[in-house]
């Protein structure tokens, strides 16, 4: 009779496998603690965690290390049986993690998975990185009954993708490996080769209108400033040096020939100080513009008032500034510009009145109240200009941008400084 003394038993791998679930469950808890300290993306990731099934677990180790099974009284240890996902909006938030994660843990391998495969074949890529337990995630093993330290080599695999390429794992795990499916149907294997390519092709997408959305805020944020500068030098009747800013990144066009890329060139030519081509291409863009979509022609008008507000033509930036708010009449940004070019031109009630109702839109803005009182002081109404540059510097106004105000107010009310 053949003997079969050296098969493991496998009941007796089960429940040794087991009773460290709720061991691996904690350190991994452990784990996602110090992801969600150290790792800070735009878009933060959320985190998922899993335990390996000891089936899958069963059939691995019989068929990677079917010689440690012969000692069933000690864990056979595999890389994957603790696995945490860290789930990304972007395809630039999966590299950012990665190198995040290398700074905070002792990386023992890192693996593309996906990358080898052709565009018929299905899988989807994901960066798969083994780190080294921190001592400091393991629990004492003494808490536990019955277990026994597991070593050195204990691993945790994180798993690095995209929400919609977690999506396709998911739904992959369940048609293909868990049922061991492998169409030899052509139509059926083109159309799941189709759906792993729409999907890439919506995460690069997603990616691409992202890398738009950084830029034109970076262009915007700029030509704000500058606007604020200008406004800063006419108020204070001082010269306007003009700054040529080489450490900014142009940009390329994200589409050519659509309204988003010609408002980036606009933008750029805008910050830049080509006000006259700034201009064009507002204007073109207002020509192209569906009559009907109030947003855009609302947003165009508002650009096209602030560079006719550089160019130091307050009354085409005014009808502008109008224009933008019939189309818009909660932009509360637009009232306040318009209220700084009222200001310039000295009619300051006017400029209250506007600066008050983008107030009444957004209540939160230290600017606003800043320019406000200072439109009061102008009328000598000093208790409300008092009142408002107060609220300014509760709202995080500098003290520093206030000091000269905060002077005069101070020797109108007769107190020393």
């Amino acid at each position: 009779m053949k003997n079969n003394s050296h098969i493991p038993s496998k009941e007796k791998i089960r429940k040794l496998y087991e009773s460290y679930a709720e061991y691996f469950a904690i350190v991994m808890e452990n784990i996602i603690d110090i992801l969600h300290a150290e790792v800070k993306l735009n878009a933060q990731p959320t985190y998922k965690s899993r335990v390996k099934s000891f089936n899958s677990y069963y059939k691995k180790i019989l068929r990677l290390k079917p010689e440690e099974t012969k000692d069933s009284d000690s864990l056979v240890l595999l890389t994957d049986m603790m696995g945490i996902r860290m789930i990304c909006a972007f395809l630039e938030d999966m590299q950012l993690g990665l190198e995040q994660i290398k700074k905070t843990f002792e990386i023992k391998e890192i693996e593309v998975k996906g990358a080898e495969k052709k565009f018929s074949e299905f899988g989807y890529e994901s960066i798969h990185v083994l780190i080294k337990i921190p001592d400091s995630c393991k629990p004492p093993v003494e808490l536990f009954e019955g277990l026994k330290p597991l070593g050195e080599n204990l691993v945790c695999e994180i798993q690095i993708r995209t929400i919609l390429q977690d999506a396709w794992a998911e739904v992959e795990h369940e048609l293909i490996y868990k049922t061991e499916f492998n169409p030899f149907d052509i139509p059926l294997r083109r159309k799941l080769a189709s759906l792993n390519a729409m999907l890439s092709l919506a995460d690069i997408t997603f990616q691409e209108i992202r890398d738009y959305q950084n830029r034109l805020q970076k262009e915007l944020e700029d030509r704000r400033h500058s606007f604020y500068d200008m406004a800063d030098s006419i108020l204070d009747e001082k010269p306007k040096d003009k700054v040529e800013d080489d450490s900014i990144n142009r940009i390329s066009p994200f589409v050519s020939g659509t309204i988003d890329e010609m408002l980036l060139r606009a933008i750029h030519a805008h910050n830049s100080g080509n006000l006259e081509e700034a201009v064009t291409i507002y204007t073109k863009i207002l020509e192209a513009v569906d009559p009907s979509d109030k947003n855009v022609i609302a947003v165009i008008r508002k650009h096209r008032g602030m560079a006719y507000f550089s160019m130091n033509n307050f009354d085409a930036a005014l009808q502008d500034f109008d224009i933008s708010l019939q189309y818009d009449p909660k932009a509360f940004r637009t009232y306040y510009y318009k209220g700084i070019v009222c200001a310039i031109q000295k009619n300051y009630e006017w400029a209250i009145e506007n600066y008050s109702k983008s107030l009444e839109i957004n209540e939160f803005q230290a600017h606003t109240f800043f320019r406000r009182a200072m439109a009061w002081y102008e009328l000598q109404e000093y208790e409300k200009s008092m009142n408002d540059l107060n609220n300014a510097l509760n709202l995080g106004m500098p003290p520093a941008d206030c000091k000269v105000l905060q002077e005069k107010l101070t020797k109108q009310f007769g107190l020393s400084v």
